[in-house]
């Protein structure tokens, strides 16, 4: 229970951090200050511990950085980079349950009982009444929707990989070999389009900070020991709770009202959880 409520409040620091950042510079530079921060402590870890890695367990940490951390996170801030609404992409993030269920019975094993059917259904239904205030809003051009769906995809294959290769590398150093294959990735993406910047504003050392601690050690520490204290189907059904998480870390740092429809859905999201990951 507390890797699960850890997860979705490390998990929705991730969302603040990027609303945050993106008012300094663009999602590319955002992202390889983030990692560059990140893949040197990793560095330093690593070299400190000296695991031994097997081939195959390396091969799977390198593959689900690029679906988990490149291409989640890549394209999840280069659509809040482009104005797409916090509220719409926590929503298309929040699909991953759907999607883990649909094929956790044939490619993962793991056995998606009724109770938790409603309750993924259900899950849905309350985030889409937290962002309802939101989906109407703003005059984002249609494409720019793809690029969170993109991200949400990218998560999606990521979890599949891991459960099925079953690594048995330490948490711990597979958090820093995917932070280190990111930072090489992401430094890359923003040299070779040349928004590699050193800006000068102090926010944005705090806003990298933020996501250094709170989203990459917190949020993805906690998505590894999560992922493997419980099914895909559990651990994604936590996705339900971001959103309405979001909302209220967005109205405490920067303002934003709660409406009485989001509160709604906030309630409509703990009893999706509750059902899908109650053992009976």
């Amino acid at each position: 229970m507390l890797a699960g409520a850890g997860f979705v409040v490390f998990w929705s620091c991730g969302f603040i951090g990027a609303r945050w950042g993106t008012e300094y510079t663009s999602a590319f530079d955002l992202l390889a200050w983030r990692y560059l921060v990140a893949g040197g402590l990793a560095a330093v870890v690593l070299t400190i511990r000296r695991p031994r890695v097997k081939r195959r367990d390396l091969v799977t940490q390198v593959v689900m950085a690029l679906f988990t951390q490149c291409l989640y996170l890549g394209l999840i801030f280069l659509g809040i980079d482009h104005g797409v609404p916090a509220g719409i992409t926590a929503l298309i993030g929040s699909l991953q349950p759907i999607l883990i269920a649909t094929v956790a019975g044939s490619l993962l094993g793991e056995r998606v009982t009724n109770r938790q059917w409603i309750g993924l259904v259900l899950g849905v239904a309350g985030v889409g009444l937290v962002v309802a205030g939101d989906l109407g809003a703003g005059q984002t051009e249609a494409w720019l929707f793809l690029l969170p769906l993109g991200g949400l995809l990218g998560l999606v294959v990521g979890t599949i990989v891991e459960r099925r290769r079953k690594p048995t590398t330490g948490l711990l150093d597979a958090l820093c070999l995917q932070s280190l294959v990111s930072g090489v990735f992401f430094v890359a993406a923003a040299a070779s389009t040349s928004q590699l910047t050193v800006p000068s504003q102090v926010g944005f050392y705090g806003a990298v900070l933020w996501l250094v601690v709170l989203a990459t050690g917190g949020g993805w520490g906690l998505y590894l020991v999560n992922l493997r204290l419980s099914g895909a189907t559990r651990i994604s059904s936590l996705l339900y709770l971001v959103p309405p998480t979001t909302m209220v870390f967005a109205f405490l740092l920067f303002d934003e009202v709660i409406g009485l429809l989001a509160a709604g859905g906030m309630l409509v999201c703990a009893v999706a959880v509750l059902l899908i990951r109650w053992r009976g």
